[in-house]
């Protein structure tokens, strides 16, 4: 693995842990796509460090978990706006 790729992996993931940022957020952040962190933390991390791949594995499945709520939301106040303009 070349050490730039390396050297992303390894930040990318340390922001998500630090920021329990989701991988779009990540993706924003870095300037690469959101398949380029997905395959970096997925495939990539778990060569290059074991422990901070578990770490990240743990925040990336709580915002999963979560994600049905943050979809919610965004509806909601798409909606409320909606009513607003009407």
């Amino acid at each position: 693995m070349r050490e730039y790729i390396r050297r992303r992996v390894v930040d990318i993931s340390t922001y998500i842990v630090d920021t329990r940022a989701t991988v779009r957020q990540a993706a924003t952040v870095f300037g690469v796509s959101k398949s380029t962190v997905h395959k970096d933390v997925t495939e990539r991390l778990p060569k290059v460090n074991k422990e901070l791949s578990q770490r990240v594995r743990e925040v990336l499945d709580g915002n999963k978990a979560e994600r049905h709520l943050r979809g919610g939301e965004a509806t909601r106040r798409k909606y409320r706006l909606d009513q607003r303009a009407s």
